[in-house]
């Protein structure tokens, strides 16, 4: 039996640290269904700054993928790869514009406002040794506050998140 060529080379990570940014790309390959590869760098080993890599992406971080029904076509960052598939795949995104941007509008503040808030009120309360008050305090304030927004969204559909800080 032969095996299926995969749509999509996903690059993520393994690493004794969570690199989150790769987790939205697995979810939104498996609700879209097409088939994908996943390779895994070793950010411990710096695999992601070795030359090859960085042909693919200059930035030298995961998420990367690679749309091979796509001239093995390279798309780097979170939300540029979640747009790109979308539109690929004609899923989870309107055609019509103001439905449409409605998504994008709502894609732009997770990658530029949760996601790094979020990122930064982790890495202060978990990972950096020195404990700064000030800046623990703001980002957990500041994802809070991003929470209720999206908290407040969701409420006119009916749904809602939970926010444990």
């Amino acid at each position: 039996m032969s095996e299926v060529k995969p749509d999509i080379t996903f690059y993520t990570a393994k690493s004794s640290f969570p690199a989150f940014n790769g987790w939205k790309i697995s979810i939104l390959l498996e609700e879209i269904g097409c088939p994908y590869k996943v390779i895994a760098l070793d950010l411990d080993q710096k695999e992601h700054k070795q030359d090859w890599f960085l042909k693919i992406n200059p930035n030298g971080r995961i998420p990367v993928i690679i749309d091979h029904r796509n001239g093995d076509y390279p798309v780097f960052e979170s939300g540029a790869i979640l747009q790109y598939l979308a539109e690929t795949y004609n899923k989870f995104i309107p055609n019509e514009r103001n439905l449409r941007y409605d998504v994008i509008q709502w894609l732009m503040f997770q990658i530029s406002g949760v996601g790094p808030m979020q990122g930064q009120a982790h890495a202060f309360v978990r990972y950096i040794p020195e404990k700064i008050d000030y800046a623990i305090h703001r980002y957990q304030n500041e994802t809070r506050r991003l929470y209720e927004v999206l908290n407040n969204r969701l409420k006119l559909t009916g749904a809602y998140i939970v926010i444990i800080l």
